[in-house]
């Protein structure tokens, strides 16, 4: 689908290189299965530039798609997922993608990669764009481009036998682990337990002054994916203390939101309830546990680093156009101390009301 005037049309589009037959032109719907086979059998292709996501976030959010892909001879050789947005709070942008961690060009040879990388740029420019953020897992700085240092993800490999993949973790790790074993912990897993979920989700969003994401966001998510989402949830006493929803894609589980009580520190809930999903994916033969993205210095990045995971940083891409500075949008800005300060404090009623339509300017 091409994005309409307000955020305009480059030069590229539609256009074939003078040394070979790549094309640049936006997604049609006709293209939907073949990106997401060219997605799921590129190396680094993700779960959120799988189509899916582009019908979730434009089912919740009124963000422009403005996806792209790149083909030579009828064959696509590269994709774009990127999505335009304004607010007051981020100002104008084109981003890939909302809401996901891992987005950015995917592509199968140099050639295809430089037409995209070309493609958004101009797509910025001509739209007079704040910025443009190509949220990529690796690779180098791009020519044109900012790097983005403020984010990490942490990855592990999954052994076939749990017991042994117990011996991995660190000392301080397995003890928590037990600790909530004796406290009488258990888990349960399954999409039915949504609702249970977004309540701790929500307490756990607004004891960390963080906007909530509507449960509406959350039942487009299982519509979209339900065969490629995974929940699970920790019971003490009767009463859910913890949970998690995680993502599937090929090998690899990829917990994505979760929610905690005010038990669940004292309990080790938090401990238990990982290596529960651990070894849910080693029980159905995944071979990753990507432990997924955590802002450098928060203590979402404190907790992950006591589970002996490989620890990768984000290369996330900022291309400026109207802005001469990079965007912070971390809770650790000064900036946003205050309002996090504030969100805390709000009745439980309100957050829940005001949080889906504060989250949005956050993506």
């Amino acid at each position: 689908m091409s994005p309409d005037l307000a955020v305009g049309k480059p030069s590229t589009a539609d256009t074939a290189s003078d040394e070979a037959s790549v094309g640049i032109r936006f997604l049609e719907s006709a293209d939907e299965k073949v990106w997401d086979q060219f997605v799921l059998g590129h190396r680094e292709g993700s779960f959120f530039q799988l189509i899916g996501w582009k019908r979730v976030i434009e089912k919740t959010f009124d963000y422009q798609p403005a996806y792209a892909l790149a083909e030579r001879e009828g064959k696509i050789t590269g994709i774009l997922p990127l999505f335009s947005l304004s607010n007051w709070v981020m100002g104008r942008c084109l981003l890939s993608v909302p809401f996901g961690v891992y987005g950015g060009v995917c592509a199968e040879d140099e050639q295809s990669l430089q037409m995209l990388l070309d493609h958004s740029k101009q797509l910025a420019v001509a739209a007079r764009v704040d910025f443009l953020e190509l949220r990529n897992r690796g690779g180098d700085k791009l020519e044109g481009f900012h790097t983005n240092p403020l984010y990490c993800t942490f990855v592990t490999d999954l052994l076939p036998d749990p017991d042994a993949q117990f011996k991995r973790l660190p000392r301080d790790t397995r003890y928590m682990i037990r600790k909530a074993e004796k406290a009488g912990l258990r888990a349960q897993t399954g999409l039915e337990l949504l609702q249970e979920f977004y309540d701790l989700f929500a307490e756990n969003m607004r004891r960390h002054g963080t906007p909530l994401l509507s449960l509406q966001f959350f039942n487009n998510l299982t519509a979209e994916f339900g065969d490629r989402m995974h929940l699970l949830m920790v019971y003490g006493g009767g009463k859910p203390v913890a949970g998690v929803l995680s993502f599937l894609f090929r090998d690899t589980i990829l917990p994505y939101y979760a929610g905690a009580g005010q038990e669940a520190t004292r309990l080790a809930a938090n401990n238990y309830m990982y290596w529960a999903l651990m070894k849910e994916a080693i029980a159905r033969g995944l071979r990753f546990f990507d432990f997924g993205r955590s802002k450098k210095g928060t203590g979402s990045y404190t907790f992950k680093t006591q589970w002996d995971m490989k620890m990768e940083s984000l290369n996330y891409q900022v291309f400026l156009v109207e802005r001469t500075t990079l965007p912070n949008f971390s809770p650790l800005n000064p900036k946003f101390e205050i309002a996090a300060r504030v969100w805390k404090q709000l009745p439980a009623w309100l957050a829940r009301r005001a949080g889906p339509r504060v989250v949005r300017w956050f993506p």
